[in-house]
């Protein structure tokens, strides 16, 4: 068995909008690469057309993505990454066993909120789908100044088990990083 196969495997799916240097989730990503070190092998697949997703090629990309992890995996979602990731598993029959789900500034698309997008409204029955997951975290910032904090208060009435990180300001981005995150994570 190589050292490779002893990481623990993260799969990262990034914000909408641009993804260079300095720019939606980058710098977070290098921050968790970083910070998590060489016991975890951070994998931040490029998703299609990020400065105009939709629902489908990303779906594409994550199946290619689940296809190619082998054992447990730790899942985290940033922004619309983490919409996508949650619709994503509430569709579909996954054999990943999943250790950790983290959602940070994820929006909530689905019934009783002001956000609708048909392509990444939630199935009604969607938190029945994620059983099988045994952490879930979610992280918004009070002030978010792009996805409202009401979000967040959607996600906690339909996954109550799921544990919420209120932080304070407004972040968005998390450019500086998630110190709470690594902990969790790392708290598995």
């Amino acid at each position: 068995m190589g050292i490779n196969n002893m990481k623990k495997q993260v799969l990262f799916i990034h914000s909408a909008g641009d993804q260079d240097l300095h720019q939606g989730s980058s710098d977070l990503t290098a921050y968790l690469q970083e910070r998590l070190g060489d016991e975890y092998n951070l994998l931040n697949p490029k998703m299609p057309n990020p400065g105009n997703p939709e629902y489908k090629p990303w779906k594409v990309q994550l199946e290619k993505e689940f296809a190619e992890i082998e054992g447990e995996v730790i899942l985290i979602g940033h922004s619309l990454g983490g919409a996508v990731l949650l619709k994503y598993l509430s569709e579909k029959a996954y054999n990943q066993s999943i250790s950790g789900l983290f959602l940070i500034a994820a929006p909530y698309w689905g019934k009783g909120n002001d956000w609708q997008v048909e392509e990444y409204t939630l199935p009604e029955n969607f938190a029945s789908k994620l059983t099988k997951i045994s952490q879930m975290f979610f992280y918004h910032s009070c002030n978010d100044e792009i996805v409202p904090f009401a979000h967040l208060g959607h996600y906690e009435e339909k996954l109550p088990q799921a544990i919420t990180r209120t932080l304070d300001g407004n972040e968005h981005y998390f450019s500086d990083g998630l110190p709470q995150l690594v902990d969790d994570i790392k708290g598995l």
